[in-house]
């Protein structure tokens, strides 16, 4: 695959240099589980070679999601082209892609015995098309030696890189996500090297193409915006289809990220879930610990099943 030079972002001269980090109120606690089957995540990650993103970006929810299998694949390498500052995954010029990366994952899934699967990746601006083609291999690959396991995908925004993104619907993922992040206020401080209404189209578009794949985003509170702010956002979501929301707390990774304004309390996690669900989506997840990929088997078989209940009621309407 061809590639494009690229100059990556530092972080060292987006990211705020001292913003002491709040410590977390008493509702906000990691579960701790060290049980074998952590173990053995952890040995067939390793043992394949593999990165993912519950390592790489200090995901709080690691053990307990490792100790039922769950593992959120990272895949072109560990090193993005931008530096959100927001994100702990490292930022610089990556290596070359791993051709063999595709079956690598497969049989990860495989020896795992998932469902459900998840599989992100960095960011790849120095690729010509964003890394979409490799996406759409390890998505095949994946199936063909996992017929029945679903398959979701967390994609970057593939900003400038045509219609690339096409290449990855056309695998047909059972989930596309791609994450807005936080409110378009805050993207020149938060993101940088992304632009909020591209990713709402990137949303939007996906869901034009094939009406079949559900399409999911998730926003971080707590980075500074406001309530009217985050309705917005699912406003804006629902104008483009989004099927499945999370919203979950923004934590601090080091002194260098963006500062953490407030840590939301669970009622108010609560009245975000109930808005969003008002507004029309059909599934919303919304708590401290709440990421892209916690619990997302179980939230897919959901999903599935609010489909049909909406499918019944406008057929009987």
């Amino acid at each position: 695959m061809m590639e494009q030079k690229f100059k990556p972002r530092h972080p060292e001269k987006i990211n705020k240099p001292i913003n002491p980090i709040k410590k977390k109120p008493e509702w906000i606690r990691s579960k701790l589980l060290n049980t074998e089957e952590f173990f053995l995540t952890k040995t067939i990650v390793n043992k394949n070679n593999l990165s993912t993103v519950c390592q790489e970006a200090n995901c709080p929810n690691i053990t307990e999601c490792w100790s039922k299998r769950h593992a959120t694949f990272l895949i072109m390498g560990k090193t993005c082209t931008r530096a959100c500052a927001f994100c702990n995954v490292i930022t610089g010029k990556p290596k070359s892609l791993d051709p063999l990366e595709p079956y690598k994952i497969a049989n990860a899934v495989k020896k795992l015995n998932l469902k459900h699967t998840v599989i992100t990746s960095v960011d790849r601006d120095d690729l010509h098309d964003g890394g979409a083609n490799h996406f759409y291999e390890v998505i095949i690959e994946t199936r063909k030696l996992n017929p029945k396991t679903t398959i979701e995908v967390l994609t970057p925004d593939f900003l400038r890189k045509g219609e690339s993104y096409k290449k990855v619907v056309e695998a047909g993922p059972d989930v596309f996500n791609h994450n807005i992040e936080t409110v378009p206020g805050l993207y020149r401080q938060v993101r940088p090297g992304s632009r909020y209404f591209a990713s709402v189209e990137l949303l939007k578009n996906t869901k034009k193409i094939n009406k079949n794949i559900f399409t999911k985003s998730g926003i971080m509170v707590g980075l500074g915006e406001n309530k009217d702010e985050i309705l917005q956002v699912m406003d804006d979501l629902r104008s483009a289809d989004v099927d499945f929301l999370t919203i979950g707390q923004y934590l601090q990774p080091s002194v260098k990220h963006h500062a953490l304004k407030r840590y939301y309390k669970l009622e108010e996690f609560d009245e975000l879930k109930s808005i969003a669900e008002s507004k029309g989506f059909l599934l919303v997840s919304s708590s401290p610990l709440t990421r892209s990929s916690y619990h997302a088997d179980e939230d897919f078989a959901i999903l599935q099943k609010n489909r049909i209940n909406q499918t019944n009621a406008q057929s009987i309407g």
